[in-house]
């Protein structure tokens, strides 16, 4: 398939710059994947649409401020960074590591062996580089005490503004708690303790996984043909008890959705013949129309940019003509996209 196939008309304007001004208020598209049926109606009316019985997953990683600016040793120019993670691999509790990989502005202009001054006086030097990645070293070991007080919220690209004091809240889920994200998982940035207990009230459950968000989720479709694409690894985690509960609602029957595209791809790369297996491993899954799904049966997300492998990911779920067809819908309706965006329910 071309990845124009996934092209549509957005209005700048229908792009939220910030979030509704209190969390749990966005609107609510509620789609029937297989009528095509839609319904109009708001977050916090979510639990209504449910069956009992149901289990949601959610992710509960925790956006790091991943955004450092350093300056250009030999030409005093400011470059930003995004720290992707720990360049030893894997996603554990972080302390701190002299060695980082990151993602740079004006990529082409750093270049390895390039140094930059960051904020406290901490050096840096490009070590190594691969495809869009920059290997990163620092002149002393750098962990989330030091990212906590020196880096920035890494808000995407098309929020055109620099990150504020309230976007450490806002662009961070009310339950997060497994540091590692350089994205939000922005599908729970719509829940608010109200409204999970309402859910839960409604004779649903919850369960968790992590995923941290990385280079595989939001990076952008390069290539003409979608199979030709390749993602970055991300790393994720299940639990024993999420894996059982899983397990369960599979044997009986029982309707599993997932929150967010990074839940499902978590849900569905853990998958095994015989269940779903617990454990932490990476993922580079790549979903679009043709997918299989073994996991997951509902998708609570955002509305997506045009020609993303988000957007494929619920072509695949849904239909590309129904969910190109809904979004024409959302468009015409005045619904807010992307993260900080108003949201879908795919069931």
């Amino acid at each position: 398939m071309r990845t124009d196939d996934f092209n549509f008309d957005l209005p700048e304007a229908l792009i939220a710059q910030y979030p509704t001004e209190r969390r749990g208020e966005s609107r609510l598209f509620v789609l029937d994947r297989d009528s095509g049926g839609r319904t109009h109606s708001s977050v916090k009316e979510l639990a209504s649409f449910l069956e009992p019985g149901t289990l949601m997953v959610f992710n509960d990683s925790k956006v790091r401020k991943a955004r450092l600016y350093g300056t250009a040793a030999d030409t005093g120019a400011q470059v930003e960074f995004l720290l992707l993670g720990p360049a030893s691999g894997g996603a554990g509790v972080l302390v701190s590591t002299s060695t980082w990989v990151a993602m740079a502005s004006k990529a082409r202009r750093q270049r390895v062996g390039r140094s930059y001054v960051f904020p406290g006086g901490v050096e840096g030097r490009i070590v190594g580089e691969k495809d869009d990645e920059k290997i990163l070293e620092f002149s002393r070991p750098i962990g989330d005490d030091y990212l906590d007080v020196a880096g920035h919220i890494p808000l995407p690209p098309y929020i055109k503004r620099g990150d504020e004091g309230s976007d450490s809240e806002r662009y961070q889920t009310v339950y997060a708690r497994m540091t590692g994200s350089a994205a939000c998982p922005t599908a729970g940035l719509h829940f608010t303790r109200p409204i999970l207990d309402s859910i839960a009230a409604a004779g649903v459950d919850i369960e968790w996984v992590t995923l941290h968000v990385g280079l595989g989720t939001f990076l952008p479709v390069r290539v003409e043909q979608i199979e030709r694409h390749r993602m970055h690894e991300e790393w994720y985690s299940v639990p024993e008890k999420t894996a059982a509960a899983v397990n369960a609602a599979k044997r009986e029957g029982r309707k599993i959705l997932a929150v967010g595209t990074t839940s499902l791809r978590t849900l569905e790369s853990a998958w095994a013949e015989g269940g779903l297996r617990a454990g932490a491993s990476s993922t580079s899954i790549f979903i679009y129309p043709g997918y299989r799904f073994n996991v997951v049966d509902q998708l609570f997300t955002n509305f997506h940019t045009p020609m993303s492998t988000l957007l494929m990911l619920v072509s695949a779920f849904a239909g590309r003509e129904t969910i190109l067809d809904a979004y024409a819908e959302a468009v015409r309706g005045g619904y807010r996209f992307f993260s900080y965006g108003d949201a879908m329910l795919i069931r």
